[in-house]
């Protein structure tokens, strides 16, 4: 009897720790770089909205008045960012966003914001 038992135990640890190192490895930080804009003016133009004389605060208006949401625009996709508080001191301005990409819903699901050097 006691060799049917530790049969298991021994393939259940190799399998656990594969399985934790697929999780560590699939959920790996990416940088992503761009600016902070609204998902209304999503590709970073903001003349048609033009809710303020700055991007930043045509930006901002979009977010507080509208329900639109901060994302990241790079120049050909727009990204909408799990973090909303923190984009906020960034708006219009050229960042870079640490984390990790929902490909399916287009969400960065943000560990960090930082101005980009």
């Amino acid at each position: 009897m006691g060799g049917l038992t530790s049969r298991p135990r021994r393939f259940m640890k190799p399998l656990i720790f594969s399985l934790l190192i697929s999780a560590a490895l699939t959920a790996a930080p990416v940088k992503f770089t761009g600016v902070i804009t609204d998902s209304m003016c999503a590709d970073g133009d903001h003349s048609q909205m033009r809710m303020g004389p700055t991007d930043a605060e045509c930006t901002k208006a979009c977010v507080e008045a509208h329900g639109a949401s901060y994302v990241l625009y790079d120049g050909k996709n727009a990204w909408t960012l799990s973090d909303q508080k923190t984009p906020e001191k960034f708006a219009g301005k050229k960042v870079t966003v640490m984390g990790t990409l929902d490909a399916k819903t287009r969400i960065i699901r943000v560990d960090s914001i930082a101005a980009a050097k």
